[in-house]
């Protein structure tokens, strides 16, 4: 079974892969529910708050108005908490694995959910503190809080299953790490002489650390490396500029979503060398592969959704746009999805209790009908309950 072969058969490939056109509507059809969602919580609001007052007009859904997001300024707010997310795990000081992984927690689980039902930042916390469990890095909940100002451990708790639902309890995530290191070790190999090229490629170590030194230099050097020492230089230059791109542009951009991990860390190799990115794939493809083509288009096009990925530091007026959209979330928000520890309290009390504000009954049927055929199929493989046997 081939890495390509295992990867296909991750929950990551199954079902976090999207192209283009089935992630935007996905994330269209997000924001359409859930500004569908708001306008009846308000209705249902206003509702309630004519009968207290006796006021027993009427109330249609056009007399609603409520200001809700777009696409576009969803996923703007999105993004700036994932930048949040990072800064948080680096102030806790936690390692980059439970970094990218709370971060594509927060990117999977909007979406299916929209910051006007749940705001990006109670989920936040609840996404880090999930990430250190999935990634064995396990800290107390207390001890997590109390990093935190004016957060409880209800405020962490209270939307974990919430989370795990949106995720479809799958947890594991493929990150490109592990292949960028991997890669790194083996141009190391060959400016030693001791690199092997795929079996397809008929050269000896010696000839492929001749060949690495003939490889044209990036865009900036004005020179090829002269000896093994500078090859070396070059590829730690090379290696942690990669690296940096893996650690912010790739969680930051919908990457995971659009491309396995091997093509992300060698697209981010492709974009601070990509005479060393071609040499590589010289050594492992064979030279007349009829799919190499294909290969580089698709490099290239996760390049460029790395080049865009959003500023670590947003400037004046990418801070001015996100209060404007911050202010105008404040005003469209749920009404009845505001308190998610109280939320959380009644879900415990009565599990049936999904679909208060009439937009998801239907879902809430369909949860109620399973728990009930499994009790059935339940009863059917081991017997009823001891208190409802006769004699």
């Amino acid at each position: 079974m081939t890495e390509d072969d295992i990867y296909r058969a991750s929950t990551q490939y199954r079902l976090w892969s999207f192209t283009p056109e089935t992630l935007a509507s996905l994330r269209a059809t997000t924001n359409a529910t859930a500004a569908d969602g708001v306008k009846a919580a308000f209705r249902i609001l206003k509702q309630s708050s004519e009968k207290e007052h006796g006021d027993h007009g009427s109330c249609n859904r056009t007399e609603i108005e409520v200001d809700c997001l777009t696409i576009e300024e969803e996923q703007k707010i999105v993004s700036y908490y994932c930048l949040q997310t990072l800064k948080l795990v680096d102030f806790c000081e936690y390692p980059t694995n439970v970094k990218a992984t709370a971060v594509q927690y927060l990117k999977r689980f909007y979406l299916t959910n929209s910051p006007m039902t749940y705001h990006p930042k109670e989920i936040m916390p609840t996404a880090v503190y999930l990430a250190m469990k999935s990634e064995d890095n396990f800290h107390y909940v207390k001890s997590f809080a109390e990093k935190l100002d004016n957060i409880t451990t209800e405020d962490i708790l209270a939307p974990e299953f919430l989370l795990t639902q949106a995720l479809r309890f799958t947890f594991d995530v493929r990150h490109p790490y592990h292949g960028l290191e991997g890669a790194f070790m083996e141009l190391l190999a060959f400016t030693n002489g001791k690199g092997e090229a795929g079996p397809a490629i008929k050269k000896s170590p010696k000839d492929l650390r001749d060949d690495m030194l003939d490889v044209y230099p990036p865009p900036g050097i004005s020179a090829k490396a002269k000896d093994i020492k500078e090859l070396v230089a070059r590829c730690q230059t090379a290696h942690g500029r990669a690296k940096e791109l893996l650690k912010t542009s790739a969680l930051l951009t919908d990457a995971y979503f659009l491309y396995s991990p091997s093509q992300i860390w060698l697209s981010a190799l492709f974009m601070v060398d990509e005479p060393l990115a071609r040499f590589y794939l010289e050594t492992k493809l064979p030279p007349m592969w009829d799919m190499k083509p294909k290969l580089l288009t698709v490099l290239r096009e996760c390049a460029e959704t790395l080049r865009l990925s959003p500023t670590a530091q947003p400037d004046r007026e990418e801070k001015k746009e996100l209060k404007r959209i911050d202010k105008k979330l404040g005003q469209c928000r749920n009404p009845q999805k505001l308190d998610l520890v109280e939320l959380n309290k009644a879900q415990k009390r009565d599990p049936d209790m999904d679909g208060a504000d009439g937009l998801d009954e239907n879902i809430a049927k369909k949860r109620k009908l399973e728990r009930e055929q499994s009790m059935k199929e339940s009863e059917h493989l081991f017997g009823p309950a001891l208190a409802d046997m006769k004699g």
